[in-house]
């Protein structure tokens, strides 16, 4: 499974939306790694910011 789709399914499992560092801290991904990841999935359209820094699925 590639660190995208961790990421991805880090977001869909949990019900909530997320900061980047919550989900490094689930995941076991590094930080910086994680925030490369959602910035990209951001740009796709598969991740939206409810709120100033927290993310969730679409």
């Amino acid at each position: 499974m590639s660190n995208e789709e961790i990421v991805l399914n880090t977001f869909k499992d949990a019900a909530i939306a997320l900061k980047a560092g919550d989900v490094a801290e689930i995941s076991g991904l590094d930080k910086k790694e994680v925030d490369k990841i959602i910035k990209k999935l951001k740009k796709e359209d598969k991740l939206e910011s409810p709120k100033r820094c927290y993310y969730q699925p679409k």
